[in-house]
């Protein structure tokens, strides 16, 4: 997935082989009987596919959430721990998956690294699935892009007899861009690792005139308009999924080249 998807944007992802996605995603008509669960990081891309499902009416019953220590070739990284906040602003049971360090600095072989950090997330789904009404009809997904994620999340579904729900899935990105601002989405960049994006994107809101900036930078350094490759990554601190908003106190962490804000205290608003 990206940048925001539940697997996000990840260490040695652009190594990554190609690989084909499978089908396309379930029109709501095509969900059966049995509860939703969303994969979700907290940005941009997994909150809007959780958005879409609940607006397309399934019954989405939980939230998951990785935790990644270090980097991660599958999910999303910084600011995982903010989740819990926006899963009890959206008021959708959370679930935390906690896996050891995936070491994927050290990683040899992508594809075998992807694999292997799935690992945790499908037990965790197995276990769900025994617990929630009806069993486990699907999950969604924030993929845009990224067949490298996308392929294993629709093979991991595949074991476990369930759908997947990926509403963004080669969508356009400025068009999708547009749709999540349109919506009342609020997100806020908290990383970036780009050439082009400085230590004043750090904060920023994803604007009109941020995704502008962002046209010019896909134009001259190749950065992604929904930071596909990595290039920034972001959470969604309100929007028309959530009750209350994320209120934020942070400092920057800056070394140059890349940097992240460093969250002091998150809380929900009135």
């Amino acid at each position: 997935m990206t940048e925001d998807s539940a697997a996000g944007s990840s260490a040695g992802t652009d190594d990554a082989p190609a690989e084909t996605a499978a089908d396309d995603s379930p029109t709501p008509a095509a969900a059966t009987d049995g509860s939703w669960v969303s994969l979700f990081s907290g940005g941009k891309d997994s909150s809007w596919a959780l958005y879409q499902a609940l607006q397309s009416g399934l019954d989405v019953s939980r939230l998951v959430t990785v935790h990644p220590e270090g980097d991660s070739y599958m999910y999303h990284v910084p600011a995982t721990r903010l989740a819990s906040l926006a899963a009890e602003s959206i008021g959708i049971p959370l679930v935390e998956v906690e896996p050891d360090d995936f070491e994927a600095e050290e990683a040899e072989e992508s594809g075998a690294q992807g694999d292997a950090e799935l690992r945790p997330l499908e037990a965790a789904l197995r276990d769900l699935r025994d617990d929630l009404p009806g069993g486990l009809a699907g999950v969604t997904a924030g993929a845009v892009e990224s067949e490298y994620q996308t392929s294993r999340i629709e093979e991991m579904a595949d074991r476990l007899d369930a759908e997947v729900f990926a509403p963004l899935w080669q969508e356009n990105p400025r068009e999708l861009a547009d749709a999540m601002l349109d919506a009342g989405f609020e997100i806020t960049i908290i990383r970036v690792a780009a050439y082009g994006l400085d230590e004043s994107w750090l904060g920023r809101t994803l604007d009109e005139e941020t995704i502008e900036e962002l046209e010019a930078l896909n134009e001259s350094h190749g950065v992604h308009l929904l930071g596909e490759g990595g290039e920034f990554e972001t959470l969604v601190t309100d929007g028309p999924h959530m009750d209350r908003p994320i209120e934020l106190d942070y400092e920057t962490e800056w070394d140059g080249t890349r940097g992240t804000l460093r969250i002091t205290d998150a809380r929900l608003g009135e």
